[in-house]
């Protein structure tokens, strides 16, 4: 049958259609749709983790029970599970296992524009790469095979556009191989000094086979046009390559980055009058070319930076662009904000007002660096604002640690901010951490996780008690806070503060875009009132504006929150009713 589905659907497909039965994640943009398709199946276990590392060792441990297992994650998620994927290169596995990484060229989502075809180099790993939403099928389900035959979890490497771009799929039945029978193996599987030596010998024989099987295999391909011009290329760049070239140039499309092939590319050079390498962020395939002894034009003429697009690729050749669309040039920026009513938003007004220095995390909650708010100071990577405060007051004068405070939502706390906190209480940093506990992972688009007492699939499961949690590692202050009333947050920000030891706040209260939320009646200004002062513009909620000289509310936007309300001194904000 035939579909229209992006590329995670297609990816899930193809796990699905290799007979997956497991798949363990942590949602992570734009990676994340993966596991949710994959959730929605019945005959096999879908699951959050807390942490992409947990995430892996849990496939890994159901690959060694014989079930071929996967976990996905983006570009930074690999970072984190680095531990366990180095060595199960070593181990090889049982069942075929399949790691799903996407990244994120241009940085829509992320904090770096890493690349993960590095991670494939380093630990001598097999990588897929697609190019659209077939291919991702096709190579998903090939992986669980190439896994199994060459006893190796095998990389599949997705990006932002292949991810989210939609194209026709042709879908086929599951076929769920037999279950394999664990058998000890020690040897094979106890990674100490002893067993791991004899491993990487095994390791080295594999990634030669693996070469092999670059040279003649259905993931790489010749496409023979003009023979002036050889272009290789691969994932994304090889369909705008195709969109500018058509079958003008001859094409190398690499489907397989790791390990890259030798014959075939000197083979395909050898044919062509100039050779191009087009890949997008760092030079891979350019740098194995070199070493082969040729000399193809690449990162001299098409960045290491961002995405490409056909439009970049024309400009680089000196060819025309071809007609598109493109919005209005002088509509003005839209930058994210967090939404109306978020309760994030009177938390970081607190802070801001009190000139505290922040230290930040990764989730929604990320977006309190924007101006008028401004009230991050560093945001590194999941978990670092909790470490990371303990070494900065740890390390400043004494006063500073009035002054400082971590942020942290409620699913990175769980991710990696739990053992920062556990290292505050051990070294005893007066260190106060603020955990924005708005009931779900947002930022991702609204997954559960160990804290909302449910699991990926809605049911309900093992709730994380965040305040028992903190107190059982050794934090004895433990203050909850309603971020909607403002002098209640800002009361207890000043009391922890002033505390000389380690402290947490939790600010709670639920997204206000989860179904389950009741939002109030909208707001109005009284513009016979108003003063102009815009004092409620410092929240920087998108509800208020300022409209013929006075404050103004959207109806449409305003959530009734009634943080606003708290800041105007001359009583000008309110209920509609009162007015």
């Amino acid at each position: 049958m035939k579909k229209l589905m992006i590329g995670n659907e297609a990816v899930a497909e193809g796990l699905y259609e290799g007979g997956i039965g497991f798949i363990s994640s942590y949602p992570g943009t734009p990676s994340t749709e993966i596991t949710e398709f994959l959730a929605k199946r019945d005959d096999l276990h879908s699951e959050w983790a807390p942490n992409e590392k947990v995430a892996m060792e849990a496939a890994f441990g159901a690959s060694l029970a014989g079930v071929r297992s996967a976990c996905a994650m983006k570009h930074v998620g690999l970072n984190v599970s680095a531990d366990p994927l180095f060595t199960m290169s070593y181990t090889g596995i049982s069942a075929g296992l399949v790691v799903c990484v996407a990244d994120d060229p241009a940085m829509h989502s992320s904090q770096n524009e890493q690349d993960s075809r590095h991670y494939a180099i380093a630990a001598k790993l097999p990588m897929l790469e697609p190019s659209d939403s077939q291919e991702a099928l096709e190579f998903s389900k090939a992986a669980f095979e190439l896994s199994e035959k060459y006893d190796t979890p095998v990389l599949l490497r997705m990006c932002t556009r292949v991810s989210h771009s939609q194209s026709i799929v042709e879908t086929s039945e599951r076929v769920v191989p037999e279950r394999k029978t664990y058998v000890k193996n020690s040897p094979k599987y106890v990674m100490m000094p002893g067993y791991a030596k004899k491993k990487h010998p095994l390791v080295e024989a594999r990634t030669a086979k693996l070469a092999e099987l670059a040279e003649d295999c259905p993931f790489n391909r010749i496409e023979w046009g003009g023979l002036e011009t050889g272009i290789i290329t691969s994932g994304t760049s090889y369909q705008y390559v195709k969109e500018v070239f058509g079958d003008s140039v001859s094409v190398l499309k690499i489907g397989m980055p790791n390990p890259l092939p030798s014959r075939l590319i000197k083979e395909f050079a050898a044919h062509v009058k100039t050779l191009y390498v087009i890949e997008e962020l760092d030079p891979v395939i350019e740098d194995h070319c070199r070493k082969l002894g040729l000399s193809p034009i690449g990162k001299e003429k098409f960045s290491p930076i961002g995405e490409f697009s056909q439009k970049t690729i024309a400009q680089a050749f000196g060819l025309p662009a071809k007609p598109s669309v493109s919005a209005d040039s002088a509509a003005p920026a839209r930058p994210p904000v967090m939404c109306s009513g978020c309760p994030h938003r009177g938390m970081f007004y607190v802070l801001a007002k009190n000139k505290i220095t922040v230290l930040g995390d990764i989730g929604c909650y990320t977006l309190g660096a924007q101006a008028p708010l401004d009230s991050v100071d560093y945001t590194l990577c999941m978990g670092a604002s909790v470490s990371g405060i303990h070494g900065f007051v740890t390390a400043s004068e004494k006063d500073a640690a009035g002054k400082t405070v971590a942020i942290i939502g409620d699913s990175t706390f769980m991710h990696s901010g739990v053992t920062g906190l556990i290292n505050i209480a051990y070294n005893g940093s007066n260190s106060t951490v603020i955990i924005l506990d708005n009931s779900i992972t947002g930022m991702t688009g609204h997954q559960q996780n160990p804290t909302t007492g449910y699991n990926i699939k809605g049911d309900p499961a093992g709730k994380v008690d965040l305040e028992a949690l903190c107190r059982s590692i050794g934090i004895r202050r433990v203050r909850v806070a309603d971020p909607y009333d403002l002098k209640q947050c800002e009361d207890i920000l000043k009391e922890e503060l002033a505390a000389e030891e380690p402290s947490v706040i939790i600010s709670r209260r639920p997204c206000v875009l989860l179904k389950y939320v009741k939002t109030r009646p909208p707001l109005v200004v009284d513009t016979d009132k108003c003063r102009a002062c815009k004092k409620c513009m410092k929240l920087g909620c998108p509800s208020i504006s300022m409209k013929d000289g006075k404050a103004h509310i959207d109806k449409t936007l305003c959530v009734g929150c009634e943080v606003c309300g708290q800041l105007c001194p001359f009583e000008a904000i309110g209920k509609e009713e009162t007015k």
